[in-house]
């Protein structure tokens, strides 16, 4: 079951990744390869030395968030005339330029045709809330390959006027290029999400003319704020690509980005495409990632969009699949192997600094590993005990996977197992000779009428004489009873069905199937494949 489930998955992300690919792919275009892939996949860590001529030195103080010109050297090899440079960063990380200020450099803004291994603009980060200088570079790597465009993210060693800052985050900046890497046409409207705004604020619009025209930011407002929950779902999906904003969403929760827009509404950027005038969402700031690994993948708060997305049971059920589907990627020993590969790269650059400082990098680089690891382990327990989502019936059925132990088993034997080209699930009476262990499946049903079906086998069942129930057989949590659940399976059988009706009569209902075994001596099994719902009216 366990190498049944991995492939499911597997299949699932790939093909999960596919449909995303073909969402955007519709309106986005990847970019050309140029020199920066080159730069950032070979894991560049350039010396840049830069220089603020006293005159631009004394207009920067005046106004140290305003452009001035400087020098810049690379390596002491090539020098770049007339760069932009400002500082740059909010609260956490924002600091004076006497001490270790982070900073934008722009190559294009004065100097037209200048590039920085083909890019126009770029960000040194002081990493001052993320001194391992991991969180930023693993997350965006994350997230790229999950399909959402997120700045490519390296280091370097900066120095300002002669004095040695040390070492830096250098991440590439959203600008024209950048959004020409992610989409066909980069001439549509990006915004910056701005320090704790909602996307009803006044953002600032970074591209996209003319600047005082921001109608498509404020008709996705209108879309989420519309009164009649039908058409309020329906203008969403014309400008919002719902999709792109389900992997967002899920990539945040899942990097612990406390301080991202869903849990924070920070850090974010909002880009709207001109080919279907859809918005997609962007990560940033990702320098405090991973930081809880009991950070909750399913509890959203109310910011604008996804309050509303979360609120349509579609929606929310193909956000549970997308958190699946994502799983691989954040396998422990794939995140490892970047972060080992990143160690090598770094230490060598913290101890031409100083070595104290490289074997500190050595065990946040371990520190790190520990943390995606457990990160890992909490999420997949997390699946399996969030609330459930609606079903997503094809042909009016459903398969239903993802089943779970349920509480108290006892010394009853469960291990998940293959028998005769079967996945099956079993529960066998232990040595304490009573079992009331059970296998569960927690499903969210709108209105109407539901059948259970599946096929079961027991082997030398003695049922348990209550009115819980008789033998091996299915039943709801929480429903009364005076009378033992009808169709339970005692003695020994071949495969034989068990069936469950289930009524609703609530606009939605949230209820856990259990699929027990109630006996003082026996074998029981659940076929696996033929587990479903059948929705009957």
């Amino acid at each position: 079951m366990r190498n049944f489930s991995q492939l499911y998955s597997c299949l699932v992300f790939c093909l999960t990744a596919s449909l995303f690919a073909g969402s955007l792919a519709s309106a986005a275009a990847p970019g050309q390869r140029d020199a920066s892939d080159d730069f950032f996949d070979q894991g560049m860590i350039p010396q840049i030395k830069i220089t603020v001529a006293e005159k631009e030195l004394q207009k920067w103080r005046g106004d140290i968030r305003k452009y001035v010109s400087c020098t810049i050297e690379e390596n002491g090899k090539v020098t770049y005339d007339r760069v932009s440079v400002k500082a740059k960063g909010a609260a956490g990380s924002f600091r004076d330029i006497n001490d270790r200020p982070a900073l934008t450099l722009n190559f294009a803004r004065e100097n037209k045709g200048q590039r920085f291994h083909a890019l126009h603009k770029i960000h040194l980060n002081n990493s001052v809330q993320d001194d391992t200088y991991i969180s930023e570079w693993l997350c965006a790597q994350i997230c790229r390959e999950a399909g959402v465009p997120a700045a490519r993210a390296s280091h370097a060693r900066v120095w300002l006027n002669g004095r040695d800052l040390g070492m830096y985050g250098l991440k590439e900046g959203f600008d024209d290029y950048f959004l020409s890497r992610h989409f066909a046409n980069p001439k549509g409207n990006l915004y910056d999400g701005g320090f704790c705004i909602d996307i009803d604020s006044d953002l600032e619009k970074d591209e996209g003319p003319p600047p005082h025209d921001k109608a498509d930011l404020k008709g996705l407002v209108a879309a989420c704020r519309e009164g009649d929950q039908t058409k309020r779902w329906q203008l969403m999906d014309q400008k919002l690509d719902v999709d792109a904003y389900l992997n967002f969403v899920a990539l945040e929760l899942m990097c612990c980005h406390w301080d991202g827009y869903v849990q924070n509404r920070n850090n974010y950027r909002v880009y709207f495409h001109p080919a279907n005038g859809k918005a997609y969402f962007f990560p940033h700031g990702m320098d405090q990632m991973f930081g809880d690994a009991n950070f909750s993948v399913f509890h959203q708060p109310g910011q604008i969009v996804s309050s509303q997305v979360i609120a349509n049971p579609e929606w929310r059920a193909k956000y549970r699949e997308r958190v699946k589907s994502l799983l691989p990627l954040y396998a422990p020993e794939k995140l490892n192997a970047k972060i080992d590969a990143l160690h090598a790269r770094l230490r060598p650059v913290f101890a031409a600094m100083n070595e104290g400082r490289a074997k500190q990098f050595d065990d946040q680089a371990k520190g790190w590993k520990d943390r995606v690891s457990q990160r890992a382990k909490i999420v997949k327990e997390q699946m399996r005990n969030a609330p459930p989502t609606a079903l997503i019936f094809t042909n009016n059925q459903v398969v239903l996977d993802e089943w779970f132990p349920g509480p108290n088993p006892g010394d009853a034997k469960m291990d998940e197992m293959q028998f005769e080209g079967k996945q099956l699930l079993p529960i066998y009476v232990g040595p304490s000779n009573r079992s009331t262990a059970s296998w569960r499946r927690k499903v969210l049903l709108l209105k109407g009428t539901y059948r259970f079906e599946g096929l079961a086998r027991v082997t030398g069942v003695t049922p348990i004489e209550d009115t819980a129930g008789r033998g091996f057989g299915i039943r709801l949590s929480g429903a009364a009873t005076t009378t033992p659940p009808k169709g339970y399976l005692v003695g020994t059988t071949n495969w034989a069905p068990i069936t469950l009706d289930i009524e609703v009569p609530e606009p939605e209902k949230a209820v856990e199937i259990v699929a027990e075994l109630r006996a003082t001596a026996g074998k029981a099994w659940l076929d696996t494949a033929t587990l479903k719902l059948v929705k009957v009216k």
